[in-house]
């Protein structure tokens, strides 16, 4: 998605005025409205060195709650404190990607077979996941890859490596096992060295995904190292925030807008980040559209319609692409009442199922942040908008 572009002449030079808002997924926003805490606790893990809990970190949350984002904040932090910084997405060879990208240049991956015990031909069964290079006599394993880094003098006394892995409730078992461990044994080695505590070098790593992720994480037993690891989640801003962050970065801009509709637009939002990004990228655009520099209610209510369009097609539908036929069943009776909440009895009788059966997936979709209590007895939608979308279906 682009940003709206219009050029001004200003006597000789040309001004192009650019659509301050960033819906694209991944692209950095101009605030990161209620995330600074979680960003706090990372740049300080950085600063107080090998064994500090933000050096291991697990940040959830649904689609369009920012986690892409947070993970460009955190390697813009670590490169600012002269970490080394490697950003993956889960995906089939994710462990060979990180062993290439800590091996030293100039080597070429010949083969590998990532798991937790492997064995390439021609080369002894070794362990933690491991690549075979043609530079190296022994296989290179992820372990061996870290230590190798933080051993370089490139790094300097009290720095390390940040590893960063997104949407990472797609990696398989055995890379997660194989980073797990990897990463355990190398906090490890360093607890073991006898350099001073300020000049250990160490890594950090963060995993974000969807918040089913962290029950598959943590329910594994060879990753029960990260109980330990900081969990953080991502959940909607304070629409006092959102206001605020209309309110300025239409400032920023050069345009206006008031209290009123700044607040509008922060309801319609609802505090979900990315329809914040969506909605102020679209009532912007519409002012601009006009030759405007006063963003107006009319503007507002526009933004609000083509942003749920575009909301629809990038949170809702994948939202629902893992979910089971009972969940649906259950998610579809609740949407008869959006954008209201919907009474646990009704969902009983409009499903023909048991109050056992209600509960049971009550709990699961509560886990999944796709729903939420209500008060008592009542529940209603987590993610904006996606009871009226079920409607439409």
């Amino acid at each position: 998605m682009q940003s709206w572009q219009m050029v001004r002449v200003v006597g000789r030079s040309m001004v192009v005025v650019i659509n301050p808002f960033k819906p694209t997924a991944g692209k950095m926003p101009p605030i990161l409205i209620g995330r600074q805490s979680i960003i706090e606790d990372f740049s300080e893990a950085l600063t107080n060195g090998v064994g500090a809990p933000g050096r291991i970190m697990l940040v959830t949350g649904q689609r369009g709650f920012g986690k892409t984002v947070m993970l460009t904040e955190f390697r813009r932090i670590a490169k600012a404190q002269h970490w080394e910084v490697i950003g993956e997405t889960a995906s089939a060879g994710l462990v060979t990607r990180l062993i290439a990208a800590l091996s030293p240049s100039g080597l070429r991956l010949d083969q590998a077979n990532i798991g937790p015990s492997i064995g390439i031909s021609g080369i002894a069964t070794a362990s933690l996941g491991q690549a075979h290079f043609s530079a190296e006599s022994n296989p290179l394993t992820l372990r061996n890859a870290l230590n190798k880094q933080l051993g370089s003098k490139k790094l300097g006394k009290g720095k390390g490596i940040l590893i960063t892995i997104d949407e990472t409730q797609a990696a398989s078992h055995d890379d997660l096992v194989a980073i797990a461990t990897a990463v355990q044994h190398v906090i490890t080695d360093a607890d073991e060295s006898d350099t001073p505590d300020a000049d250990k070098k160490g890594v950090a790593i963060v995993f974000a995904g969807l918040p089913y992720m962290v029950n598959d994480l943590l329910d594994n037993e060879v990753t029960t190292f990260l109980r330990r690891a900081l969990r953080r989640e991502l959940d909607n801003v304070p629409l006092p925030d959102v206001k605020n962050a209309f309110l300025e970065t239409v400032a920023d801009s050069g345009k206006t807008i008031s209290e009123e509709d700044a607040l509008e637009a922060a309801r319609q939002s609802d505090g979900y980040p990315y329809m914040v990004q969506l909605v102020g990228y679209y009532m912007w655009q519409s002012a601009q559209r006009r030759g405007s520099n006063v963003i107006t209610a009319d503007d507002v209510t526009t933004g609000v319609s083509d942003a749920l369009l575009a909301f629809d097609d990038a949170v809702c539908v994948p939202a629902l692409d893992g979910t089971t036929s009972a969940e649906r069943l259950f998610l579809t009776a609740m949407a008869e009442d959006s954008p209201n909440p919907t009474q646990v009895g009704d969902i009983v009788d409009r499903t023909r199922r048991s109050r056992s059966w209600v509960s049971k997936y009550r709990a699961i979709l509560i886990k999944d942040k796709l729903i939420r209590p209500a008060g008592h007895g009542r529940l209603e939608f987590a993610v904006p908008h996606l009871g009226q979308y079920l409607q439409s279906l």
